[in-house]
């Protein structure tokens, strides 16, 4: 009597499984490597019920980035500047324009805040004080790009554990004097008078790639 199913067949299941394994590997190495923050943070740029332009209020008008952010030397989060804030210019100036409808809509009645977009988040299980890194000389430009020549401000850098242990392995270089961390087109290395000092050192900056430093 001869066989209903070819020889061949029986080498048929340890070859599917074998498949289902080494596509599910590429899958997961795929992800693994693209479903990262340099791949899906990087760039995205969000459309903001109100188009404010960084690049027309740091770079042509001067105003410092703590004008708005004012509390991003004392607390953990940097915040988005209130209603209030920005009516005192927008009160006098352009202040019939549509576009910042929104905002006098806000002024008007606390209970109805810009719903702007955030762009920067990091994951809920890690932790970043702004006020500890800014207060030792890290600049904003170091973790959001020029923001100051941004029309519309995009996720610039991508916020990964690598991305945060190269700067803790190696702070020095990413330092500057206290007085320049909202200079964004500061360079240190042109500064005669800040180029060959070791802050690290003057500072007595310690850090940490202990795990518990960024995840409680």
């Amino acid at each position: 009597m001869s066989d209903v199913f070819p020889r061949w067949t029986n080498r048929l299941p340890g070859q599917i499984i074998f498949g289902i394994l080494l596509i599910g590997g590429a899958v997961t190495a795929g992800l693994t490597y693209y479903f990262t923050p340099k791949y899906t943070r990087v760039g995205y740029q969000p459309t903001q019920p109100v188009p404010f332009s960084h690049s027309i209020h740091v770079n042509q008008l001067g105003m410092d980035c703590r004008y708005c952010h004012d509390g991003v030397e004392e607390s953990w989060y940097s915040n988005v500047p209130a209603a209030e804030t920005c009516m005192n210019c927008h009160s006098a100036v352009r202040a019939s324009d549509p576009r910042l409808e929104p905002v006098r809509a806000s002024y008007k009645d606390e209970n109805k805040p810009v719903e702007w977009v955030q762009i920067h988040k990091l994951p809920d299980y890690a932790f970043f004080n702004h006020s500890v890194h800014v207060n030792r000389g890290v600049s904003c430009v170091e973790c959001h790009g020029r923001v100051d020549q941004m029309d519309e401000v995009r996720h610039e850098k991508h916020f990964s554990m690598t991305f945060c242990l190269d700067c803790h392995r190696d702070p020095e270089k990413r330092l500057r004097p206290l007085d320049k961390i909202t200079d964004l087109a500061y360079d240190r290395s042109l500064d005669p008078e800040n180029k060959d000092r070791n802050f690290v050192k003057e500072w007595h900056i310690k850090t940490s790639e202990n795990c518990s430093a960024c995840h409680r």
